[in-house]
């Protein structure tokens, strides 16, 4: 009888823990999608909630006049900054989509120059290869001469905009004014919120919280910070070599070394090997020493910001990044590295033990049972 009882436990602790997973992967991405104007209020609230609690210890300022001023100034800070990136992208994204024929007859001509460099070399290729470049050309050059034609705007597409733009604003006042309540009456809400949960519950909660803060929210934010000036770098490397649309050429090379297992490199060596192909030897030389310079500011930094390794082993990395990208396409493959970290470190902490011994349990009962 009395393994029964240990069998209804295991049971149940392996019931919740499936329950658990599903809960956090079908229900919680809805209900904070639903839910993102309070999402990103209450986000904005605990950045705010230390600067509110200095003003009220030690400047003596009340609370809801404290949130008040903390609340514009961050929101203040944050449209200023979000304004001016979004001016220089919009003015960039604006002036490449007006000048997407001239790029495509350049990238023309550069690939016509690199195809006669490469002439004999094509000639003692197999059949098969030359037939995949053969496509390749067509595919690349149907697919510019789709791009080269613009689109006309149409009544629809301006309604669309406008409701767009309507709704916008409308989550904007809400976020805004879900962020002020959520700092100004946060101690209620953390007091109701311990009324109804069980302590049990509050200190599991408390750990998973505290290390997914850790994990999550440390990773993101040293990376945020390399990102930043792996980005000032590619910036001013681009308009030393007067690149157009450098600004948003520097985000985007920035951002796919912000993904695992890409890097800079992505970009300037496939970049660089075409530059040495058609004849622009000092170009792709700088790209190089960029992309070196790149690579040493980021071996720097990381280790100190975020630490002699991520706590991830190579190929534990990976299965979380596919995890990730399969739950949430690219985006999934970003926050999977974090949460892989906040999983592993929970586990250490001993938080699955429970589970991992109840079915060490089972599978030893189970070999018993068969024996002869």
């Amino acid at each position: 009888m009395k393994n029964w009882i240990v069998y209804l436990k295991i049971a149940l602790n392996l019931v919740l823990f499936v329950l658990g997973i599903l809960f956090l992967v079908f229900v919680v991405p809805p209900f904070i999608k639903f839910f993102m104007p309070f999402f990103i209020g209450w986000i904005i609230s605990m950045i705010a909630n230390p600067l509110v609690r200095f003003l009220e210890k030690k400047v003596k300022i009340i609370r809801k006049h404290g949130t008040a001023i903390i609340i514009v100034a961050v929101i203040l800070i944050v449209i200023g900054a979000l304004s001016a990136i979004t001016y220089f992208i919009g003015k960039e994204a604006v002036s490449l989509a007006r000048d997407l024929p001239h790029i495509y007859e350049s990238l023309e001509q550069k690939f016509q120059q690199l195809s006669a460099n490469l002439n004999g070399l094509y000639k003692v290729l197999p059949s098969s290869v030359q037939d995949f470049v053969d496509k390749f050309s067509v595919s690349l050059s149907e697919y510019g001469a789709t791009l080269s034609k613009s689109a006309p705007i149409t009544i629809s597409k301006a309604g669309n905009l406008a409701k767009n733009v309507m709704e916008g604003f409308l989550m904007t006042i809400i976020t805004i004014l879900s962020a002020y309540f959520f700092t100004a009456e946060r101690d209620n809400i953390v007091r109701e919120i311990k009324k109804i949960i069980p302590k049990t519950v509050g200190n599991y909660y408390r750990l998973v919280v505290d290390n997914f803060k850790t994990a999550v929210g440390g990773y993101f934010k040293a990376q945020f910070k390399i990102m930043l000036v792996i980005t000032t770098i590619i910036f001013i490397g681009f308009e030393i070599l007067k690149i157009n649309y450098s600004f948003l050429l520097a985000i985007g090379i920035a951002f796919l070394d912000f993904l695992p297992f890409f890097g800079t490199g992505a970009v300037f060596w496939p970049w660089a090997l075409i530059d040495v192909l058609v004849g622009n030897y000092s170009q792709a030389i700088y790209l190089m020493i960029m992309y070196l310079i790149c690579q040493i500011v980021k071996q720097i930094l990381q280790p100190k910001m975020v630490g002699d390794s991520i706590g991830l082993n190579p190929l534990t990395t990976l299965i979380f990044m596919f995890i990730g990208y399969r739950f949430m396409n690219v985006f999934g493959m970003i926050i999977g590295i974090p949460i892989g970290m906040a999983v592993v470190s929970l586990c250490k902490l001993g938080l699955f033990d429970t589970l991992i011994k109840g079915l060490k349990i089972i599978v030893n009962d189970i070999n018993e049972f068969r024996k002869f």
